[in-house]
């Protein structure tokens, strides 16, 4: 398929989208290197594109923190620590928990109604083994679940650090038996909010995104907890 009849039929956006999220694989399972050069030219021909979604999709990725941009040097692979994504996930555990706590209390009948069917287009999507299809479930469950806190503070500070968190979050599902574990993981989150229990609902979010963290290192194991890190995460669960 020519770059032309392959761009006619997606919308720009859409297809900068897709590069990105390719290319941000490559980045977290190690098949780009800290300090790789990304150059325009060779990503379009790599994906059969022009270089206007791939400068798109650079640009998204630099917002990520995956990408370093340097004036008239380029976009390099960000030198990203263990433990700065370590961080990132702590963090992101506790923004969603907060968030998903207040939701228990907040969110409207609409709300509860759309978090309902979310969830069981994820169990379709983890019964058919279809990792696309439940990924998009799985980012517009936990998206209902953020604006259901009415928090616009907390909506703006979780929805940001998500969207850098969320190339490894969507690498965990290469792993089938994660993508259960997740269904049920949710489906612990939704009962507890459904019953209003903010207790249940704070920890069990908490608990899902760390679950997801380490879910990273079985089809990324470049990205495996340092011991200070696995001690520390021991301590807090003792």
């Amino acid at each position: 398929m020519s770059v032309l009849s392959f761009e006619a039929g997606r919308g720009r956006g859409g297809l900068a989208d897709d590069v990105c999220r390719r290319i941000a694989d490559e980045i977290v399972l190690g098949n780009l290197a800290p300090g790789s050069r990304l150059d325009e030219v060779s990503l379009a021909a790599r994906f059969n594109v022009s270089r206007t979604p791939v400068r798109e999709a650079l640009k998204q990725l630099a917002i990520m923190g995956l990408v370093d941009t340097r004036p008239n040097r380029g976009s390099v692979v960000a030198e990203l620590t263990v433990d700065q994504l370590d961080q990132m996930f702590e963090a992101i555990g506790e923004l969603e928990a907060a968030c998903a706590r207040h939701a228990a209390l907040r969110m409207t009948e609409e709300d509860r109604t759309r978090m309902r069917e979310l969830h069981a287009e994820g169990r379709a999507a983890m019964q058919a083994g279809d990792i696309d299809r439940y990924d998009a479930a799985n980012l517009e469950l936990h998206a209902t679940i953020i604006r259901g806190c009415y928090n616009p503070v907390l909506i703006e500070l979780a929805t940001s650090l998500r969207h850098r968190v969320s190339p490894f979050r969507r690498t965990q599902f290469r792993n089938l038996e994660r993508m259960g574990e997740s269904f049920e993981e949710h489906s612990v989150i939704v009962e507890a909010i459904l019953a209003h229990d903010v207790i249940t609902t704070y920890r069990e979010m908490r608990s899902h995104l760390l679950s997801a963290r380490s879910a990273t290192n079985r089809v990324a194991p470049a990205w495996g907890l340092p011991s200070t890190s696995k001690q520390n995460l021991k301590g807090e669960s003792a």
